[in-house]
């Protein structure tokens, strides 16, 4: 019997090729259902006639020959079968040994349970679309880096706020070396979203407001390193140093979770501190509201 681990990945993707194609049924895809069917299902050439491509290519690929086939025929396929994101993405690693390209999911909301999961973060955090928009943070960001509730919508990007807010930078002692990794980390994601109007517009303003932005984006530096501390000079408590951390959420690919950790037991003081006088300033207004 053949051990999981032995099976190529070319035989996997054929066995499952064929059982996404088998499970689903003709009137799922507006297909009349006939009587006689010798086989559950789809049939290969229902499969090809609905994603528009060869039914040669797509027979080689049920029967795991060793075929190169582009992303564009992957997607073709995927669409065909109704596979959800979970499936495409098991598909183009099975086919390309790699993840397929990033489909931008069809919104970007906060959702309750990320809301939940932003305010339990004990650290300075926030969720923002690949183009480092933010959308959302817990109260310990806007202790630390102040109240971003007060700008305008289109300010709240970490890109912008570290090129074109004098109050962000100067509270940057090492500016010139964050701002070009954080120049580099955006760069990659604007390799995936070239044609993306949100990114275009950013970086206009960009270029209109700071010389550096001008200088440095046609280097074309690219980096997803984020592993090395990061030092602030904040009002009130001096320099502190806080490590930060990117996850991609699961379920919005184009969504990402930053936190900040302090790195030593000074630094977390401090944003301890800074909490404190956050959650003081809250109680105070609410106080007020109340009278």
């Amino acid at each position: 019997m053949t051990s999981p681990s032995s099976i190529p990945a070319r035989a996997e993707m054929a066995a499952f090729l064929r059982s996404c194609r088998e499970r689903l049924q003709p009137a799922e895809v507006g297909l009349p259902t006939t009587a006689r069917r010798r086989t559950p299902g789809l049939r290969r050439e229902e499969v090809c006639h609905l994603a528009g491509v060869g039914l040669a290519w797509y027979t080689w690929l049920e029967q795991a020959r060793e075929i190169e086939v582009s992303a564009h025929f992957l997607d073709r396929i995927a669409q065909a079968l109704k596979l959800d994101a979970t499936e495409r993405a098991h598909l183009f690693t099975l086919a390309h040994n790699r993840p397929p390209p990033i489909v931008p999911g069809p919104s970007l909301a906060v959702t309750p349970h990320l809301r939940r999961m932003l305010d339990a973060v004990t650290g300075p955090a926030y969720l923002a679309t690949a183009s480092m928009h933010l959308i959302a943070w817990n109260d310990a960001l806007s202790a630390v880096f102040g109240d971003l509730s007060v700008l305008a919508p289109e300010d709240r990007n970490m890109l912008w706020l570290v090129f074109a807010s004098p109050a962000h930078r100067a509270a940057i002692p090492q500016w010139e070396t964050d701002a070009r990794a954080m120049l580099a980390r955006f760069r990659v994601e604007f390799g995936r979203h070239r044609d993306d109007p949100v990114f275009l517009a950013l970086i206009e303003r960009l270029q209109a407001a700071s010389p550096e932005f001008r200088q440095w984006w046609p280097d074309h530096n690219v980096s997803m390193r984020t592993d090395r501390a990061k030092r602030f000079e904040v009002r009130g408590v001096g320099r502190m140093e806080l490590e930060q951390s990117s996850f991609m959420v699961e379920e919005s690919p184009d969504m990402r979770l930053v936190v900040y950790a302090p790195v030593d037991a000074q630094s977390a003081r401090k944003v301890k501190l800074l909490q404190r006088r956050w959650n003081e300033r809250d109680a105070q207004h609410l106080g007020s509201a109340h009278r």
